[in-house]
Formats: C-alpha cells, sequence, structure tokens
C-alpha cells in the first residue's frame, strides 16, 4: 500500500472530492489510479466529510483524506436546509485552503456533498476544476457544481438534458477499478477460482443479493425468505451469497439456511461477478457501470427514494439493453424474487444474451478517458488517454 506524500515541486497534484457511499468514492479510486498510471509520482489526495465512508475506504487505499464540514443537499434536512449557503460557504474556503496546501493543479468532483466543496474552492482558488456526474438524473451537489465550472464529464449520455451547460459535457462513461475493467475479458478464466475461493458448491447456480457498500434492508429480507423457500424445495442446485452491510450481518447470518451465506462486505468484487449467475441488487450508478462492463445478469431493484428517481433511470440503461429485469421496491418478497429468478437460472441461453447485451466499452475506459481530461486541465502532455491495466 503506497504511503501519502506531499505534493513533489513541479509534480502533478490532484484534488478529488468523493464522499458519502462507496458510489462516489469507487469512482474516484478508479480515477486515482489512472493519474497514478500515467504519472507515478502524483500527489493525489481527496475531499471529504467525517461522516461517509471515505473515512475507511480512502485511508485504505492509501490516499490522504481532507475532510470539510458540509452538510447534505437536502430538502429532508427541513429547517437545517436554511443553513445550506453559510454552510456550502464555509466547506469551500475549507476546500481552498487544502488545495493551496497541496499545491493542486485541478479540483474534481465526483459526486456527493463533498463534491461541490471541492468545485467551489477551486473556483475560489482561480484553478480549474472538472465535474463528473455518474447518475443517469444528476444529484443536488453536482446540479449546483456544474454551474462553477465549464468542464463536465457524464457516465451515462442521458444526464446531458437534465444538468446545467449539459450540452457542452464529455460523457466518458463510469469509471471502474482496474480488476473489474479486465474482468469483461477474463470472467470466465476466473470463474472456478472465484466459486472456490466464496465457498459455491460444485454445480450450483450462484445468486449475489447485496444492497450496495451500506446493504438494503429490504433485499436482505426477500433474500432471507428465498433462501428459506428453496431451502423447504430441498434445492441444492442453488446458492446464495448475500451481502448484508455491516448493520445487519449478525441478525442476517442467523437466520439463514445451508443453502446461503451472508457477509457484511466484499472486498474482491471481481471474485464476485466472476463466481455469480445473477446479480440481485440496487441501481447506483457505480454499481449498474459495474455489470455493464462485467456482462453480469442482474435483477435490479432501484432505491425508490433516490433523488430524481435516479436509480430507475439507471437501471434503465441496462434494462432498455435486455442485460437486466426490473423489480420494484415494493414488490421485492422472496416469492416475487423465486417467480424472477427461477426461469432465469433454469435458462443458460437466456442468460448468455443477457450478458451479452450489456456493454462494456465506455465503462472499462471511463478513468483512463476521466484522466486524460484531467492531465489537460493540468497542462500536462500526454496525447492519448490513459490505458486501463489488465
Amino acid at each position: 500500500m503506497r504511503t501519502p506524500t506531499e505534493p513533489p515541486p513541479g509534480r502533478l497534484s490532484v484534488v478529488i472530492g468523493a464522499g458519502g457511499t462507496g458510489g462516489h468514492i469507487y469512482p474516484g479510486l478508479a480515477l486515482a489510479e489512472a493519474l497514478l498510471r500515467a504519472e507515478p509520482d502524483a500527489a493525489i489526495s481527496f475531499l471529504g466529510t467525517e461522516r461517509g465512508l471515505e473515512t475507511r475506504l480512502v485511508p485504505e487505499a492509501g490516499f490522504r483524506l481532507h475532510t470539510v464540514d458540509m452538510i447534505p443537499f437536502d430538502p429532508a434536512l427541513g429547517a437545517r436546509r436554511y443553513l445550506l449557503p453559510a454552510a456550502l460557504l464555509r466547506a469551500g474556503a475549507q476546500a481552498r485552503t487544502v488545495l493551496r496546501a497541496q499545491c493542486a493543479q485541478v479540483a474534481v468532483g465526483m459526486g456527493g456533498y463533498a463534491s461541490a466543496p471541492a468545485v467551489l474552492g477551486a473556483r475560489m482558488a482561480g484553478l480549474p476544476s472538472l465535474v463528473h456526474e455518474s447518475n443517469a438524473v444528476p444529484g443536488r451537489a453536482n446540479r449546483f457544481a456544474a454551474r462553477l465550472t465549464p468542464h463536465l464529464a457524464l457516465a451515462f449520455d442521458r444526464a446531458r438534458a437534465h444538468l446545467p451547460g449539459g450540452e457542452r459535457a464529455l460523457t466518458v462513461g463510469m469509471p471502474v477499478a482496474a480488476p473489474l475493467a479486465a474482468l469483461g475479458r477474463h470472467r470466465g478464466e476466473l470463474r472456478d477460482r472465484a466459486r472456490h475461493a466464496l465457498g459455491v458448491p460444485p454445480g450450483a447456480r450462484l445468486v449475489l443479493v447485496g444492497g450496495g457498500s451500506l446493504g438494503a434492508d429490504r433485499l436482505t429480507r426477500a433474500a432471507v425468505a428465498l433462501a428459506g423457500r428453496w431451502h423447504r424445495q430441498g434445492r441444492t442446485d442453488v446458492h446464495l451469497l448475500v451481502k448484508t452491510g455491516p448493520g445487519a450481518f449478525e441478525a442476517t447470518r442467523g437466520q439463514l439456511p445451508p443453502l446461503a451465506r451472508a457477509v457484511p462486505y466484499l472486498d474482491r468484487m471481481d471474485l464476485a461477478y466472476a463466481a455469480a449467475d445473477v446479480v440481485v441488487c440496487r441501481a447506483g450508478s457505480a454499481t449498474v457501470a459495474e455489470l455493464a462492463t462485467t456482462g453480469v445478469p442482474a435483477v435490479l431493484v432501484p432505491y425508490p427514494h433516490a433523488p430524481g428517481d435516479h436509480q430507475t433511470h439507471n437501471a434503465r440503461v441496462l434494462t432498455d439493453a435486455g442485460a437486466a429485469l426490473l423489480l420494484p421496491d415494493p414488490e421485492t418478497t422472496g416469492d416475487r424474487l423465486a417467480a424472477l429468478l427461477d426461469p432465469l437460472l433454469a435458462d443458460p441461453a437466456r442468460l448468455a444474451a443477457m450478458s451479452a447485451a450489456a456493454d462494456p466499452g465506455p465503462h472499462a475506459r471511463a478513468a483512463g478517458l476521466l484522466a486524460h481530461e484531467v492531465l489537460r486541465l493540468a497542462g500536462r502532455t500526454h496525447p492519448t488517454p490513459v490505458k486501463e491495466t489488465a
């Protein structure tokens, strides 16, 4: 693991605003790795808050995390939402201090409420900045941040119509980690090793159920019910791997029969995707990009309270292509999952067709394309986009 360092004089220095959930942090980390492939001695650091997963994920990846005092762009805050302008100005000033201390040439906002202060801080410091919008419908923080910079990038082209200045945005895809970017080409080769590592019985179909970096109670409860149903039927041809999130792990583990296993977290998502026959999950932008990249068929259950219903719009990127099925959150029960999964698992040709319908191209290249834009804004000479590792 690398050791965070102060920016070397004359070397590339970039600060990435990304926080809250893995959906913003993991693409930021993928961008950071792509920048280091281009300039190994670069100083890449992150801007976040003390509340999100960035406090664990960013240091674990070996990057420095700077924190600012920021509140969410969320109407549910009630009267506290009137504090947002003052909080944003304070966090922007804190971000400006970080950018100057890091001798940054560019700030990047990857979404979430840590993103807007990074872009505002760059505006205050007179530095170029870049906003990457990860969802098919932009969030509030990026809709604000997009007004502060002319440099915009999109994960999904359909976000263009919803983002201020979207007509000038560059569609690059969603940055995914290098092992996942390469998995679409090697998934079959890794399958047996991955299934062994995850304890999948020989010959069993694997269904991976997970609600993102924090888990999802609705999906976990449905998975428990589905496991019970399959257990009562005496099924030995199926296996469930349920990613619960840390909070629900202990309770869920005790409710599952032998054909299912709970884990609080999956550090090796490349193994999980390589082993899975079908994934049941939320439709966060990072997850949708990973599924498109790896070609794993999915049943997508959009989080119903996502701002602008953006998870449903994300899901339609895959369902419109025939690579996934859409299941509304209120309908997500063990019985409903069984009605969708049983025919799928019994039809290898249909699973293969769904896998083939996924388009890995834009996301597998996204980290390199986005890094190329950052390097251009920093005035570095890199005539071709940064290549992904195999």
